[in-house]
């Protein structure tokens, strides 16, 4: 979250005409993965009833960090759907003949309300590669402050899904400061505890196999948020995830040599929630900066379609041209001179937001349906850790660029985040634009290299 915009207010709320998750009624009912697996709608629910009845949802939503970051601090890029009806309980609704639940203000829900694995592996080709491959490789998730029931809240998500266990004991999951202690832990924060149970359950999504690190650094400066990229490095990971921004800044170029280049390890970063305009580490040139889409439902062979995530102004992904950070390379849009804000994107709007289970503090114990930036960032770097080990000396941002155009990627071509000069900064098109980057996975060739 940019530090010059006041954090997300609850009681905004969208309209969003969308198909929803692909999950069968007995999934909400509570019977996990192999229901969500047997996805398909039963024959008596035509899938214009079901389009018609997903294009009433509308959410309400609030920051999870809820403040705004100060200079030289970021703030988490997390959106908490706090009451409304998401496209995944209308399209539940219709399935049923029912007339769809309600998510109760600053409540959680007994069951999902959001897209669970199986959806978010089919919007994206990954279904295959999620059965198969991960085993051995190891995702970081960077955050601010302390979650003390990660680890519990992890085994309940995967629990119900169906998936792995990955717990500290069999050797999946390690929680640890920024200074690789496993005891002396930062103060925890049940704004960022939201985070980190949104993070941890993207990654199990998208990479079941993988193993996951959680590194906690103790405030949410960026020189703390960095020495926690650091560790997570040094511990082995090759696959680092940043939910988090801030405003950008003159001392960028000194972050990213300190913190954020690290050669063969793919580090992502978070686009922003507040629309159109760029943020840190995002800015990075050394990153794969991940922009937002709406993700739908839709009559066609892929059966989803997205679109720019945008609700308002101030609310969207983010993007735009750097005012400090050098062009990479291997960007060559010709109307930004410095690096251009995003690379590549993956569903982030709460209204069809991912299922998380979060139990610490008072915000919201239980199910909860999660939206921003956040969601993106860590499900990107998950389809890194399915593609394998970067090539040792790369810089893995440039490897979804030699996939430009190719059905490696799903183009996203419709929809803005707000109004630039230069209007690929802010609008979808046909190829690159600022919002979605290059697009969003359709499989994992596009992140090899």
């Amino acid at each position: 979250m940019r530090t010059t915009n006041t954090p997300h207010i609850s009681g905004r709320w969208r309209r969003v005409g969308s198909a929803a998750a692909a999950a069968t009624a007995l999934a909400l009912a509570g019977f996990g993965a192999a229901a969500q697996a047997d996805a398909a709608t039963p024959h008596k629910v035509s899938a214009q009833t079901i389009a018609t009845q997903v294009a009433k949802a509308h959410v309400q939503t609030t920051n999870a960090c809820a403040t705004t970051a100060k200079k030289g601090y970021a703030s988490c890029d997390a959106l908490r759907v706090t009451g409304g009806t998401t496209a995944f309980m209308e399209k539940q609704a219709a399935v049923k003949g029912v007339a769809p639940a309600t998510i109760k203000p600053n409540a959680s829900s007994g069951t999902p309300t959001g897209y669970g694995p199986s959806d978010l592996q089919s919007a994206y080709g990954l279904a295959s590669a999620a059965s198969s491959k991960g085993s051995g490789e190891t995702v970081a998730i960077v955050d601010a402050y302390d979650d003390p029931n990660a680890a519990a809240d992890l085994a309940t998500y995967r629990s119900y899904y169906g998936l792995s266990a990955c717990t500290t004991s069999n050797g999946c999951f390690k929680k640890v400061s920024q200074t690789g202690s496993t005891t002396s832990l930062p103060s925890a924060d049940s704004g960022w505890a939201g985070e980190i149970s949104l993070d941890l359950d993207m990654v199990s999504a998208t990479c079941p196999n993988c193993n996951i690190l959680l590194v906690e650094a103790k405030s949410a400066s960026m020189t703390n948020l960095g020495t926690a990229v650091n560790e997570a490095v040094k511990l082995g990971a090759k696959y680092v995830s940043n939910s988090y921004g801030g405003s950008e800044s003159s001392s960028d170029s000194s972050y990213d040599s300190s913190y954020y280049k690290h050669a063969g390890v793919v580090i992502t970063a978070s686009a922003g929630d507040e629309g159109y305009g760029a943020e840190y580490p995002a800015g990075s040139q050394y990153v794969t900066a991940v922009g937002g889409t709406a993700l739908k439902k839709a009559s066609t062979t892929r059966g989803w379609s997205e679109s720019v995530w945008n609700t308002s102004s101030t609310e969207g992904t983010g993007s735009g041209c750097s005012a400090y950070d050098a062009k990479p390379t291997w960007q060559t849009d010709t109307g930004c001179s410095k690096r251009m804000i995003a690379d590549v994107s993956a569903v982030a709007d709460p209204a069809t937001g991912v299922s998380v289970y979060d139990s610490y503090g008072a915000d919201g114990t239980g199910w909860n349906t999660y939206g921003g930036t956040s969601a993106s960032s860590p499900l990107i770097a998950s389809v890194y850790a399915l593609a394998g080990t970067p090539s040792s000396g790369s810089y893995p941002a440039k490897f979804p660029y030699a996939k430009a155009g190719t059905s490696a990627l799903n183009d996203v071509t419709s929809g803005s985040n707000g109004s630039c000069s230069t209007s690929y900064f802010c609008t979808a098109r046909s190829g690159y634009d600022g919002p979605t980057g290059l697009g969003t996975p359709e499989g994992v060739s596009a992140f090899t290299g």
